[in-house]
């Protein structure tokens, strides 16, 4: 950590260069003459920016068991998410070099971290509670493909076992019914230190832990609990939640990782400021955003970002990823060491619960709901309805019609399946009401987003309607101006 902190541009020199050696004789480095290039200028000019829809075919190639396409070798791991505009899942490919150096090497600084921060700590002598997604077969091409976790799972080293709970076995169980009570099941026999995983997935256990055992908090279950390790979403609107069910005050530590890779961790007490990995298989160069753009020819590596400004992460990864846009944006907020904030997306999403929701599902799910219902919409704008208590989340649209549907129940009905038909991490949440709830559709009066747009001084061709937002910034203002 301490080199992280004190000699970053030689570590980020050190990865890129790194990297092009180690795929110079793939398909991709001999197309760009990666064997040649010896500055990062170069590197720049030579190697275009892309993203999953433009890198898809190469991805396509590997996942056949074509080798030496980007990276050395065959590639037999395909970390399965959303996102996408074009296709139900993303399949980031997953390397043993990116297994080993970003993904576990970002678990091992995480905990390092901790020790540090917290020399007396306990939960090295206790277990760490997981969640994993199911590990499946893609039989058609013969490489496996599944969630991040369960492949970091599958691919630990077996004694690793005596550290986590639950096993590998039910870790990777694929039915999350079933799995959801052989975890509470198991679980609440171990002595539980930490808990690492996504926030509204680990909500749902521990309330169902909770019903299930019939105690009143977490610390009832495992008196030794101090610490949630957690990622993927943002946390704050769940904190509530958890120091409601903890007991006694628990620590909380922010990662920031993704299929793609482990990027940075929080690595101050106080402070949930996240300190860039800059020494674990990644090299990031930053795309300054201006306004809801962005210019692929403005790319910076590191040494030239500035403080308070939102730029868009691009990764060249020892996972095979070469300038690949990640679709995250993030903020500057030090630069001694570089340190930075998720600040969203670089498309509109909803992603308040894992599901990564962007516009072009719901453009393509609103379309099916209306052609089904006879509907023709003039505006919209959805957000999540956040996790309270035991209750399930849910989403929240609030949608002007031109035409109103004939059937308004199967346009919701409508509208929900098409979304878990083209978005795979969706449909996981909404798998019997596990963690999503039905969403919530309500018509808007006449005018709605007109007045609003007006209301906020908004009026006028430059600015449009903000149709997704991961937080309730505009559904509440506009429902209360619904009632007016």
């Amino acid at each position: 950590m301490e080199l992280i902190r004190n000699k970053p541009l030689e570590l980020q020199q050190k990865v890129l260069f790194d990297n092009l050696k180690a795929a110079s004789q793939t398909q991709y480095g001999i197309k760009y003459g990666f064997a040649d290039i010896k500055s990062y200028e170069e590197f720049r000019d030579r190697v275009p920016i892309v993203s999953y829809e433009e890198y898809q075919p190469e991805i396509e190639r590997a996942r056949k068991g074509e080798e030496n396409i980007f990276w050395p070798g065959k590639i037999s791991w395909f970390a399965k998410s959303s996102g996408t505009t074009n296709a139900k899942s993303k399949f980031i490919p997953i390397t043993k070099e990116s297994l080993e150096t970003n993904h576990f090497a970002g678990g091992k600084m995480m905990f390092a971290n901790y020790l540090e921060k917290h020399p007396d700590t306990k939960i090295f002598k206790r277990k760490n509670l997981r969640i994993g997604g199911s590990a499946d077969i893609y039989q058609e091409y013969e490489t496996k493909f599944g969630d991040l976790s369960a492949i970091m799972i599958d691919n630990l080293p077996f004694w690793t076992d005596f550290m986590n709970t639950p096993n590998r076995e039910i870790s990777l169980m694929s039915d999350w019914e079933v799995k959801l009570d052989a975890i509470a099941s198991s679980v609440v026999k171990a002595n539980v230190g930490c808990l690492t995983g996504v926030p509204s997935w680990m909500l749902v256990l521990l309330n169902y832990t909770l019903d299930k055992t019939g105690k009143s908090n977490l610390h009832e279950i495992w008196p030794d609990l101090e610490v949630f390790f957690h990622g993927g979403i943002s946390f704050t609107p769940y904190k509530e939640n958890y120091d409601a069910i903890a007991g006694k005050p628990m620590q909380y530590y922010e990662i920031y990782n993704a299929s793609e890779g482990f990027f940075a961790l929080q690595d101050q007490k106080e402070n949930k400021d996240l300190l860039l990995l800059l020494n674990a298989g990644i090299f990031f160069e930053f795309i300054p955003m201006e306004g809801n753009a962005l210019d692929q020819r403005k790319a910076v590596p590191i040494e030239d970002v500035e403080l308070g400004k939102n730029y868009a992460v691009v990764l060249t990864t020892n996972g095979g990823l070469w300038r690949y846009m990640v679709g995250d944006t993030v903020r500057f907020v030090s630069v001694a060491p570089y340190r930075v904030v998720v600040s969203g997306r670089t498309k509109h999403f909803i992603n308040a619960f894992g599901e990564e929701i962007i516009i072009e599902n719901a453009e393509v799910a609103l379309k099916e709901a209306s052609n089904k219902t006879g509907a023709t919409i003039k505006d919209f704008t959805g957000g999540p309805i956040f996790m309270q208590g035991t209750e399930k989340g849910a989403h929240e649209w609030i949608i002007e019609f031109e035409k109103a549907p004939n059937n308004m129940d199967l346009f919701v009905e409508t509208f929900d399946k098409k979304l878990q038909e083209i978005n795979s991490d969706y449909e996981a949440k909404r798998y019997n009401n596990m963690t999503l709830n039905a969403p919530v559709i309500h018509a808007a009066r006449p005018d709605l987003f007109y007045d609003w747009m007006k209301e906020r001084g908004k009026l006028g061709g430059q600015n449009k309607v903000p149709r997704l937002c991961n937080t309730r910034e505009f559904i509440d203002p506009l429902l209360k101006l619904n009632q007016s």
